[in-house]
């Protein structure tokens, strides 16, 4: 399902994200939320054991209202995925589209823990220096879940789901962005923000997520 580029803008003043998380579109304008949207409430049309009546009276109306074996049960939400905003970018420019829009969701209020940065194609400079003290020193980082972290397609699958994922499609292979893209769809518990080339995005978007 292809994404409509968008400006390179987050605003966190607006209340919650106007996308349509389980379709997996992009937001009309990128934006930070603050996390993932809360339960819808039960629905006032059957209340169930809220409402005091004798067991006797109740159970053939509440039997009458209930749906068959085949309908969804009162009150179920579907589940909702992340937001997915699209930051139109080449391949060269996607690395530091992605930066930008860390910076600005650190500055809107994210805490810094909140954001994972995969990258497609060459390591983020960050990645690459404190992998050069080791990967159980890397690693120990992202388990420490204070700060952003930064990691790249290869080894994504063993980072862990934070609120607001950022990827930055900066090369490699097509099946590595599809990937990616998959990967970081599964960890983002909020927002999924994609920085790169949209037509290329839009190839492998609709079959990795």
């Amino acid at each position: 399902m292809p994404l409509i580029p968008e400006e390179p803008q987050i605003y966190e003043s607006a209340q919650g994200p106007r996308a349509t998380p389980a379709s997996g579109r992009t937001a009309p304008t990128p934006r930070p939320v603050p996390g993932p949207r809360p339960a819808a409430p039960s629905r006032p049309g059957r209340p169930g054991p809220l409402r005091p009546a004798p067991p006797a009276q109740r159970a053939p109306r509440d039997a009458a209202a209930q749906p068959g074996p085949s309908g969804p049960p009162a009150g179920a939400a579907a589940p909702a995925g992340p937001q997915i905003q699209l930051i139109p970018a080449s391949a060269e420019g996607a690395l530091d589209a992605a930066e930008e829009a860390v910076d600005l969701l650190l500055e809107s209020g994210r805490a810094p823990g909140d954001v994972l940065v995969i990258t497609t194609g060459e390591q983020h400079p960050w990645a690459a220096h404190e992998l050069s003290f080791g990967e159980n020193s890397y690693w120990a980082q992202h388990d420490a879940g204070d700060d952003v972290f930064y990691t790249d397609a290869t080894v994504a699958d063993r980072a862990a789901s934070r609120p607001v994922v950022v990827v930055a499609v900066n090369g490699g292979a097509e099946a590595a962005a599809a990937s990616a893209l998959s990967l970081a769809h599964s960890r983002a518990a909020a927002l999924l923000i994609v920085c790169g080339d949209p037509q290329r995005i839009n190839s492998v978007l609709g079959t990795s997520v």
